[in-house]
């Protein structure tokens, strides 16, 4: 049962999804995805409002938070959990509202500019001008080409920022403001998703181009986080709605990486009977999700397990549980219920 001390603040996985931390009003902790375990705990009496992994590493960024916060909300902490203490210091005029890690850099985001640092010597890279951005939203490839996704300066855009080849270019992705930004582990793909939360768009990173568009539905939701899987052959993304929504980017595969393997019938996204008509009404060009599943709480975040396992783990921030779902069982269920009703109809 969650209280006032222990109140979760803030959920975040690591750049591999193999673990997650959980921010509180007493400090941090670990858990491990798959399978889910409570790993480590650290008390400090104080609030910690983000906690950033490096990996496993025993290097974290934390920002303070909550009614009593252990540091500033407007500094970062680069904190050896071995050492117990911190080895580094990021101060900033306003709130961070986000941090992204990777073994070379440390991104901050603040409500209007985002900096990108490099992590060994902390020194100041780029500055890169945003849109409103009060939740923090940015996407930094976790490890081969560095890749950031970061919303522009004009609403409903993207930017797209390669630092390996100093190239950055804005692309249009929605019409409204951006609410959630994901990246592939390789970067070469990243999802969308504006305030409306009916749609999701996939766009290649290298080429800036729409490759599909995911329909989650057709009410407004906010969706609260969106997953690629290991080899981009899978999208996850959670709402306030309480589901959880399994896409196929099996067609996106083969264009962006030259290969493929056909996938099961059950597997497949579900498009609209009106899709003929896709060139007319944009509408009916959607893809809806082949699989759903429920979780008892409206927010959460979602990741994939081990890429040999096809799981989903959907971690619950009202009251913290995971819940580890099989992609094949998944399927199955789906298969099962569209059977039974066509009993029902005969």
């Amino acid at each position: 049962m969650e209280t006032p001390e222990n109140k979760i603040l803030s959920i975040s996985f690591n750049q591999d999804q193999g673990c997650f931390a959980v921010s509180t009003e007493k400090g941090f902790r670990i858990f491990n995805s798959y399978p889910f375990k409570d790993t480590f705990q650290r008390d400090f009496d104080s609030g910690i409002g983000m906690a950033t992994m490096l990996f496993r590493s025993n290097i974290l960024a934390l920002v303070g938070g909550g009614t009593h916060p252990k540091f500033p909300p407007n500094k970062v902490i680069l904190w050896d959990d071995h050492q117990m203490k911190c080895i580094g210091e990021l101060s900033f005029k306003s709130d961070v509202k986000g941090v992204k890690l990777r073994k070379d850099r440390v991104v901050v985001v603040l409500e209007q500019r985002i900096y990108i640092y490099q992590i060994s010597d902390l020194k100041l890279l780029d500055v890169i001008d945003t849109f409103s951005n009060p939740l923090g939203l940015c996407a930094l490839s976790p490890k081969d080409a560095t890749v950031l996704i970061c919303p522009d300066k004009k609403k409903g855009y993207i930017r797209v920022n390669h630092y390996d080849s100093s190239s950055s270019t804005e692309v249009k992705a929605h019409e409204s403001s951006i609410c959630a930004i994901s990246i592939s582990q390789d970067g070469k793909l990243c999802a969308t998703a504006s305030d409306k939360g009916t749609l999701i768009r996939i766009f290649s990173t290298d080429k800036n181009k729409l490759m599909q568009e995911l329909r989650r539905g057709s009410d407004k939701a906010e969706i609260t986080s969106i997953s690629f899987d290991k080899n981009s052959k899978w999208l996850a993304c959670t709402s306030d709605k309480g589901t959880v929504h399994i896409f196929s980017l099996s067609e996106t595969h083969k264009i962006v990486y030259g290969s493929g393997e056909e996938i099961a019938e059950e597997a497949k996204n579900r498009v609209s009977l009106l899709n003929f008509m896709k060139g007319v009404i944009p509408y009916f060009s959607s893809e809806w999700s082949f699989a759903q599943l429920r979780i008892p709480d409206s927010k959460s975040i979602v990741a994939f397990g081990p890429a040999d396992k096809n799981y989903i783990i959907a971690v619950s921030y009202t009251h913290l549980r995971a819940h580890e779902t099989s992609l094949h069982l998944v399927c199955r269920l789906l298969l099962e219920k569209k059977k039974k009703k066509k009993k029902k109809k005969k």
